[in-house]
């Protein structure tokens, strides 16, 4: 099933949008870190159960600070429909993810993946579209497995938020070169 609300066209850039809880770590890790490695898609990043307009902790930069990756203009954000409508694929990281999208979005499941299962599943391109891999990846009822959890980083000491991000920046490299041709680039 294709969204009909995403330009398919190949001169389009498709956005791959990070949704986790807060919209304070684990969102805004991967969303920092693929914008670092690659500009192959349009990149953004929401939560579920967010407070708008807040600055990443610092314990999330100073994680994103061990891999070189910067972000100085991240503030939280809602996920609102038109970023649903906008996204070739929404990356999440926890079973609450797909159920919270499964009753508030439903007309997206079809494009609603955990990031490990996108970095290790979703076929590389160039040779078919992201959205075409993705509708591939028959999303629409799959359960959300154990191994597909990136445990949430909130409320831990530092050295959570960098055990966190050095999970998040494996799975990033894996998922960047299925969606760059340029492979080099997200190594």
């Amino acid at each position: 099933m294709t969204d009909s609300t995403v330009d398919t066209s190949p001169d389009t850039v498709p956005t791959v949008l990070f949704l986790c809880t807060g919209n304070a770590a684990r969102s805004v890790m991967a969303a920092s870190m693929l914008r670092a490695k690659t500009s192959a898609v349009h990149i953004t990043s929401a939560g579920t159960h967010s407070i708008p307009g807040l600055p990443m902790s610092t314990r999330t930069r100073t994680a994103l600070a061990d891999f070189d990756v910067v972000d100085k203009e991240h503030l939280s954000a809602q996920l609102e429909q038109s970023m649903v409508d906008q996204a070739a694929v929404i990356a999440i990281f926890e079973p609450m993810h797909l159920s919270y999208m499964r009753k508030k979005h439903a007309e997206a499941v079809h494009k609603v993946a955990s990031l490990p299962r996108l970095a290790q599943a979703l076929a590389p391109g160039p040779t078919a579209t992201l959205q075409d891999r993705i509708c591939d990846l028959l999303l629409d009822d799959h359960v959300f497995e154990p191994w597909e959890e990136v445990i949430d980083p909130a409320g831990g000491d530092l050295a959570v938020f960098q055990d966190s991000a050095a999970e998040i920046h494996d799975l990033i490299g894996a998922f960047c070169t299925k969606i760059d041709p340029d492979a080099n680039a997200c190594a």
